[in-house]
């Protein structure tokens, strides 16, 4: 009996003392991150038959437990991941939102100073300091163009080292991961299939800490290992391997970084920058994505639309000397870019068709084999439309025409086109002499002394057909009451009349035109208009301006521009177009940094759960070690009992 109650005294000693020692490991990493509350789990010690029934023989600890909850953790680790890609992307839209929102810098105050320049020179064309404060301006303002493009291209590189940052850290993490999964295997076996929970809870953390680089999927095999999947289910991890990711330049694009999945029989292969989500990786990549290219493809075509109207105004008004006007602005060209795997040599060159049409988009043209026919198709990448499919070149759609300049494509060769990615970094300024400010009106007009009349001849504006066609000597006009017409346009030269209903009328080369009040004289890209009503024989004269000195009249057309809908599709101004880029990024700004707010929210409820059941807690434990001493001091005393016993059963048998 003696012997029994000191075998149950002393296994109820070491379940005590497990216990103890369990509780003591819980309030040492009560701070430790990722780790579990661990419960020493006590069972009944076998029952030995008697003639009196069952006597119970102590307890004794099974196993040694984790309080973890498989589904909230990884329910944890998406929350995380989530909240770290939101973090990540509103830290980087910030930066842009700043830069573009800058009100006393930015581009929209330098381009109202900029046109403000233009109407000092319609008031006075004569003024060199209004014509040098112009150029002054136009500086400033292309400067700024290209400080923002420079800006937004360091962030890309800044998106680029990020990117390979957190690629490596993935790459270490997925090595840990493998590695514990061959430990923890290895120790459960040779302890008999117990659960090494410190080490489970090191790769639970390890995953944990990965999903806030990237969104990972767990799956846990029968044997406990782990598997883990990246993107659309690409194998990160497989047991005890490990495959490993780059960050390589896009084949599409080399200006870009983008991940690479280098799988277990040595292949590498890109992966598709949407099928990367959450984390800081997945963060970074929808920033970029969604924010950084359309913001300085955004700012591009806005360059490229005010070089390309300064530019056609400008050559259709004359200088100080008579000389028609040159380009103002520099223009830079759509960007085609061959994938790095095309097998065929195909080269092809992009021009602006109509600056107009210009979208903030890229676009892809990909090549196939129809029937034996190559066809190129076109997709607009912002929003996936189609633009049409093509067999010859040249290829027109949103604005851009592309030419093949040389070279023959291959069946799965691709491009990319960016029409408008380096418009901003492009633009300066080529007029800079002030005197070359094309200021005026090419052709000017007259009333002849001693009309007898009230027709008066207004202002000429032309067309950009004017320049090809340029006036041979001065056109006098005559009126014949008679037949309520003029003659004396050019013998070579069709005219064509426009009502103020919009309704026009041709007439040959050589007839007499029909006078009426108000109509629009058109001829040879130049358009007049008279008002009043000339007397038989009144002529007027229509000549070319050999000097600009004291017409601004191309200025104000100049200065004009700024009011016109001059983009997306002829629906908007320069300062409304960007006013609704500093709007998109301003709201987009605002909505991930709502979207983050209750994310963190939603993270942090989960983590109370999760907490709720694997956290340690300090009064728990402290409880937990007074009663597990308690047990360990009364189970001390019932083998100082059974040893009393058995020396006093000694002392009888002497």
């Amino acid at each position: 009996m003696s012997g029994s109650l000191f075998f149950t005294g002393l296994s109820g000693l070491s379940v005590a003392r497990t216990a103890l020692m369990t509780t003591a490991h819980n309030t040492a990493n009560v701070y430790t991150a990722g780790y579990s509350r661990q419960v020493a789990e006590i069972a009944t010690g076998s029952a030995v038959s008697s003639g009196s029934g069952f006597i119970g023989s102590g307890a004794n600890v099974t196993t040694i437990s984790r309080s973890y909850d498989r589904y909230l953790t990884a329910q944890l680790s998406s929350a995380q991941s989530t909240s770290a890609a939101l973090a990540t992307n509103s830290t980087q839209i910030n930066r842009i939102d700043t830069l573009l929102a800058d009100k006393t810098s930015g581009i929209a105050p330098l381009m109202q100073s900029f046109f403000t320049s233009i109407q000092g020179v319609a008031n006075t064309p004569a003024d060199p300091a209004a014509r040098q404060q112009m150029i002054s301006s136009a500086q400033a303002l292309a400067s700024k163009f290209r400080a923002t493009d420079q800006y937004l291209s360091d962030l890309n590189s800044s998106v680029n080292e990020q990117i390979v940052g957190s690629v490596d850290q993935i790459n270490v993490y997925a090595t840990k991961i493998a590695s514990l999964n061959q430990q923890i295997s290895q120790i459960s076996a040779m302890a008999g299939g117990q659960p090494p929970n410190d080490l489970l809870d090191q790769r639970d953390q390890l995953v944990s800490e990965l999903s806030q680089v990237v969104d990972v999927k767990v799956l846990q095999q029968d044997n406990g290992k782990y598997n883990v999947f990246i993107a659309t289910g690409q194998s990160l991890v497989v047991g005890d391997y490990a495959s490993q990711m780059e960050a390589v330049n896009s084949a599409a694009d080399p200006s870009r970084k983008v991940v690479a999945l280098k799988g277990f029989s040595g292949n590498t292969a890109e992966l598709p920058d949407g099928a990367i989500t959450g984390g800081v990786l997945g963060g970074l990549l929808s920033f970029r994505r969604d924010t950084l290219i359309p913001s300085q493809n955004a700012i591009g075509r806005l360059a490229i639309s005010v070089s390309d109207a300064v530019n056609a105004q400008s050559k259709l008004g004359v200088d100080l000397n008579g000389a028609l006007g040159k380009d103002f602005f520099t223009q830079s060209v759509p960007g085609v870019l061959p994938n790095a795997k095309n097998t065929g040599n195909l080269e092809l060159s992009g021009t602006f068709s109509d600056a107009s049409q210009l979208t903030t988009s890229d676009y892809n043209i990909s090549v196939t084999d129809v029937a034996g026919t190559l066809t190129y198709s076109v997709t607009r990448l912002s929003d996936k439309t189609s633009m049409g499919n093509f067999t010859t070149f040249p290829i027109t759609f949103d604005g851009v025409t592309l030419a093949a300049a040389s070279g023959t494509a291959q069946a799965g060769d691709s491009f990319l086109v960016q029409p408008t990615r380096t418009g901003a970094r492009d633009l300066n300024v080529l007029t800079l002499d002030p005197a070359k400010v094309a200021a005026a009106s090419p052709v000017i007009t007259g009333n002849t002394a001693g009309n007898k009349g009230t027709g008066a001849l207004g202002s000429a504006t032309v067309d950009a057909s004017y320049p090809g066609t340029p006036l041979a000597g001065t056109v006098t006009l005559s009126y014949d009451a008679a037949t309520g017409s003029f003659s004396g346009f050019p013998a070579t030269s069709a005219v064509t009349v426009t009502l103020a209903d919009g309704t026009s009328t041709n007439y040959p080369a050589g007839t007499a035109v029909p006078y009426t009040a108000g109509a629009k004289m058109s001829f040879d890209g130049i358009t007049v208009s008279m008002t009043g009503a000339p007397a038989q024989g009144d002529t007027f004269t229509i000549g070319k301006n050999s000097s600009g000195v004291s017409d601004g009249s191309n200025a104000l057309l100049l200065g004009a521009l700024q009011r016109k809908n001059t983009m997306a599709g002829g629906t908007a101004t320069f300062n409304g177009a960007y006013s609704q880029l500093v709007s998109d990024v301003g709201n987009r700004a605002m909505a991930v940094k709502v979207a983050a707010t209750t994310q963190d929210s939603v993270t942090g409820q989960i983590k109370a759960s999760q907490q709720s059941i694997s956290g340690v807690n300090q009064d728990e434990e402290t409880a937990n070690l007074l009663m597990f001493q308690q047990m360990y001091q009364a189970n001390a005393k019932v083998i100082q009992t059974a040893s009393t016993i058995f020396d006093a059963i000694l002392g009888i048998s002497n």
